[in-house]
């Protein structure tokens, strides 16, 4: 029996966030989810004011603001002018944002690789093509990962 595209996504996206909670957990490290999706949102996205990074990562915007100057403080985001807007600022992900970031989905993968030792080339193929897939759907590309491939 050949399963309907929306049974496919549904497997998709609870596999998924299974997988995420998974690593999570095996890291044993104890930040917030909430910081790790912000730098992701700015990776992926660019800066965004206060507001639209509230909306983004589904939290209310005084939660963000907290969010944003914890963030801060760790000199993992910073504030930029908006051009458009003299009263308004920007939210921008840090070089030293980006490194914890990238170092933090190191470790969830380093953390699922057990899940994965059986599996062959085919597999390993097939999977790939579908990270692919989904990548050029969703646009998870970071912009400083095309920015790499286009430098």
């Amino acid at each position: 029996m050949t399963s309907s595209p929306t049974d496919i996504l549904d497997s998709l996206l609870s596999s998924t966030h299974r997988l995420t909670r998974i690593a999570a957990q095996e890291t044993g490290r104890t930040t917030s989810p909430a910081v790790w999706r912000t730098l992701s949102i700015l990776t992926t996205d660019g800066s965004l004011r206060i507001g639209e990074l509230a909306r983004a990562s589904r939290v209310s915007q005084p939660t963000m603001t907290r969010l944003v100057q914890n963030l801060a403080e760790d000199e993992l985001v910073y504030r930029i002018a908006d051009v458009d807007d003299s009263r308004a600022w920007l939210i921008a992900v840090t070089e030293k944002g980006t490194a914890a970031l990238l170092e933090w989905r190191g470790q969830l993968a380093d953390a699922l690789g057990h899940l994965f030792d059986d599996l062959d080339e085919g597999e390993w193929a097939a999977l790939d093509h579908a990270a692919q897939l989904l990548a050029a759907r969703v646009g998870t590309e970071s912009r400083l990962d095309a920015e790499a491939v286009t430098a």
